[in-house]
């Protein structure tokens, strides 16, 4: 479908917009490359390293989550929102999140009567109040239910079009009446996943979580999930009920990013429309009182080209069967075939990055260097605007630093020709140097 396109792809080639991306996204992601807490508090917050502390004092890294123990996936969540831009409290809420349990999981290593005044003086008072209202707010009802299926996928491309064009400030253009009437400028109220009390949500709180739903499932969710709930049309809409289902799953990417692009989108529209209504309020301080100050600025992630592109769940299926097929294909396809392979399962979903790598690879076998290395820099970029990876049978650091090497040879006009040549590769070039 045209509408998934991504506007910068060119029969499967990236552009020169992704060279001039890279410097800056690497030099954002090196911390989290390196795992040194160290250089990643320095960049944005300096109590990181004591937060992990805690974090593995109390057991996060002995929990199971669905990709790996609970402490790997809150490290994750956070690196997302740090890469992100997301505001200190909102992105220390990713890191603590679920950390009381909520009405996904069980996984309160802190207590979320007896335990919040500890919580609080660890990672500050706003932070904290997001983590505890995200635990106690049934969320999956507020995000899917409430807001998410009052969107069809036309509709939510038609107003992200509209927005884009809203430089006045008229409350009654359609995307912003049917915005304010699923989400109004007041907030909403949700209940209490086990009290029953009502609990009030700001707008900017909801369009937090909207952003960190999005950071949680991409960085999680694999087949084993489409297997539980029943989600072979990838529209998420968690219809089945498979509870035999044997983790961890065959390791294919799972069919969430169409149903992330729909959050995203929605997010965008959020964002949106709370600049309009600081501008109508003439940056009267008013709207950004209360949570809406704990929340701060809403950011717009770089993923779906700035939260504005909405993936067609067949589209995405076709895409990954598609990659699949290719990459474990093992010898039995000719190249081009692999490569024709490619190329439409990034032209019908062109938002993640691995799919570029294979064809980063299948182009350096041919000795076609500059689209090699068009393609490689186009994967690097979209694995480091995610901060997590797709394709979650290799870590996301692993898969940048397949993606650079190959990136560094194309450039060089070099790619090895043998096996043990390419058992050899490993140095990604400048590395060395920055020591």
């Amino acid at each position: 479908m045209a509408a998934t396109m991504n506007k910068n792809t060119n029969n499967g080639a990236g552009n020169d917009d992704d060279e001039r991306a890279l410097p800056s996204l690497l030099a954002a992601a090196r911390p989290f490359l390196r795992g040194d807490l160290e250089d990643a508090a320095a960049a944005g917050d300096p109590d990181l390293p004591s937060l992990v502390s805690v974090l593995r004092a109390a057991g996060a890294g002995e929990c199971y989550h669905k990709h790996g123990t609970f402490l790997d996936h809150l490290l994750d969540t956070h690196r997302i929102l740090r890469l992100w831009g997301a505001p200190r409290a909102v992105s220390r809420c990713g890191l603590f999140h679920s950390s009381y349990s909520n009405s996904y999981v069980n996984l309160a290593i802190f207590q979320p009567d007896t335990g919040r005044e500890r919580v609080r003086s660890i990672i500050g008072a706003p932070a904290e109040r997001l983590v505890h209202l995200f635990c106690v707010v049934p969320r999956h009802q507020l995000i899917h239910d409430d807001l998410l299926f009052h969107y069809t996928d036309q509709e939510l491309r038609d107003h992200l079009a509209a927005s884009s064009l809203s430089q006045d400030d008229d409350t009654s253009s359609p995307w912003r009446v049917k915005l304010r009437s699923v989400l109004p400028v007041e907030g909403v109220v949700a209940r209490h996943i086990r009290t029953g009390e009502p609990v009030a949500l700001s707008r900017r709180v909801v369009a937090a979580f909207l952003l960190m739903t999005v950071a949680d499932f991409s960085d999680q969710y694999t087949d084993y999930q489409d297997e539980l709930f029943g989600n072979g049309d990838g529209r998420l809409e968690f219809t089945g009920d498979n509870w035999g289902a044997l983790w961890p799953g065959t390791g294919k990417p799972g069919l969430w990013v169409s149903a992330m692009s729909r959050i995203a989108a929605l997010y965008h529209l959020i964002a949106r429309d709370d600049r309009l209504l600081i501008r109508e309020n003439n940056n009267n301080k008013q709207v950004e009182g209360g949570d809406e100050a704990v929340v701060g600025e809403l950011v717009v992630p770089p993923v779906y080209e700035g939260c504005t592109r909405v993936l067609d769940a067949e589209e995405q299926k076709a895409a990954r069967e598609l990659y699949w097929e290719a990459i474990c294909s093992r010898g039995g396809k000719a190249g081009k075939e692999v490569e024709a392979m490619l190329r439409e399962s990034v032209g019908r979903n062109p938002f993640v990055g691995e799919p570029w790598l294979a064809l980063a690879q299948v182009l350096l076998n041919g000795s076609r260097y500059e689209e090699a290395a068009a393609a490689a820099a186009r994967g690097v970029r979209l694995l480091l605007e995610w901060g997590s990876s797709w394709d979650k049978r290799v870590s996301w650091e692993g898969w940048v630093s397949w993606g650079r090497l190959m990136r560094d040879k194309a450039r060089r006009r070099e790619w090895p020709r043998s096996a043990w040549g390419i058992i050899n590769l490993g140095l990604v070039e400048g590395v060395a140097n920055c020591n």
